[in-house]
């Protein structure tokens, strides 16, 4: 067998060699993964740094809490701290001093008028009474002794007048004539004191049986004992001024609420406005009562200027008891369907314009950062008044526009707009919140 050697072809041989090598063929540029992975992580990083911005500007950007405003009822509410007290009190005490004999009543106890509530011991009083009979009996006594020489110098007077006429003038003498007229005057004069003397014995007698009656004290009106400060044996002395034994209220199912208003509040309280109170007694339940008096003169306390205001309370199952503390609620006025906004959207005023101008450019992107906001902004002092605002502030594209306003009365929540160009639908702004990004 022949061996014949084989001839590589002379065209293509390299080629051939890198096929029998299996040397892969180089690729295009295009074809290259590492070209387009950095080309992907570029855009990425485009990516990020835009979102980046975008939400430190909108971080920046200053947002609104609103509020829609509506039509609705306000109520002007005036609260005041008062306590209970019967619509009439009586304290009742003994004009005596003397030694307690017997109390008939209790504390609770209802009496009657006239009803004898305590008794003095009397024996003092008794002996007065005789002494003053006795020196009446003197004075009626020396009254007729009085009388008696009335007459007898009355008639020694008529003898010598009579013996001067027979006489023509002789006898008697003129010095026994003028004796027996002054004698006559005399007399006259002190039956006229002893006449003195007997009424003012029956007026020493009437005020002993006055003294003695006023021992046996008495109910002077229909009522309930509510204090009581004596007991049997007790020595009363009223030598300066009356002393209280009883406090007695006429009629519990009627009291009255005694409260003092403040100096701000008292203008909007009239008579006949309608009222509840609660007491620490009955928290959930609340009493109805009415205005009936507020009073002109001030009670001053710690600088603090209040006016004492009656608010009458119908007790008839009496729940209530004289000296509870309580706290009213008086409803000084009352509107039915006006335009309310909320009171902190009076007091609210925007932070300064560079909020508002950066939330203005929008979607311009800077890559150059920003100094971050040492401090966020706070709502308007709690507290301030609404009655001189004269504007709110609403929003309108992401921006805040101030509109004209005119004010009416206020309560804690709400105030009513009675003029300006604010309608129902509105929302205005309440709050501003600014977030900084890191």
């Amino acid at each position: 067998m022949t061996n014949t050697p084989i001839t590589p072809p002379e065209t293509g041989g390299e080629t051939d060699l890198a096929t029998l090598l299996a040397e892969p063929a180089p690729r295009s540029w295009y074809r290259r993964p590492v070209l387009w992975g950095g080309v992907v992580l570029l855009v990425l990083i485009a990516a990020g740094l835009w979102y980046w911005q975008a939400s430190r500007a909108a971080s920046a950007a200053p947002s609104y809490i609103t509020q829609v405003v509506a039509r609705g009822d306000l109520t002007l509410s005036v609260t005041a701290n008062g306590t209970i007290q019967p619509t009439r009190s009586i304290n009742i005490g003994s004009e005596l001093s003397g030694t307690v004999l017997q109390v008939n009543v209790d504390v609770n106890d209802r009496i009657r008028k006239g009803q004898v509530l305590v008794v003095l011991d009397t024996a003092k009083l008794r002996d007065q009474i005789l002494r003053s009979t006795a020196a009446l009996a003197a004075a009626r006594a020396k009254v007729a002794q009085t009388v008696a020489t009335v007459k007898e110098a009355r008639a020694t007077l008529a003898r010598f007048e009579e013996v001067a006429r027979l006489s023509g003038g002789k006898v008697p003498s003129k010095t026994e004539l003028d004796s027996s007229r002054a004698t006559l005057e005399r007399a006259t004069a002190d039956e006229t004191s002893a006449r003195a003397g007997v009424n003012e014995a029956q007026a020493t007698l009437s005020t002993d049986q006055i003294n003695l009656s006023k021992a046996s004290i008495v109910a002077p009106t229909d009522g309930i004992v509510l204090t009581r400060t004596v007991e049997p044996g007790n020595a009363v002395a009223a030598s300066l001024q009356a002393v209280t034994l009883f406090t007695v209220a006429e009629d519990l199912t009627r009291l009255r609420l005694w409260v003092y208003v403040d100096e701000a509040d008292v203008g909007a309280i009239k008579l006949g406005q309608e009222a509840t109170f609660t007491v620490s007694a009955y928290p959930a339940r609340q009493f109805p009562a009415s205005v009936t008096r507020v009073g002109f003169g001030s009670t001053i306390s710690d600088n603090v200027v209040t006016y004492l205001t009656y608010l009458d309370v119908d007790n008839a199952d009496l729940s209530l008891r004289p000296g509870m503390t309580a706290t009213a609620t008086i409803t000084a006025t009352q509107l039915k369907d006006v335009l309310l906004v909320p009171n902190t959207a009076l007091r609210f005023s925007p932070a300064s314009a560079a909020g508002d101008a950066a939330a203005r450019k929008g979607g311009g992107i800077s890559l150059l950062p920003r100094m971050p906001n040492s401090a966020t902004r706070k709502s308007a002092a709690a507290g301030a008044s609404t009655a001189a605002a004269r504007q709110v502030w609403v929003l309108r594209a992401g921006l805040a526009v101030s509109l004209a306003v005119t004010p009416g009365i206020s309560d804690d929540r709400m105030t009513e707009i009675t003029g300006g160009d604010l309608q129902a639908g509105m929302a205005v702004i309440t709050d501003q919140k600014t977030s900084v990004g890191k």
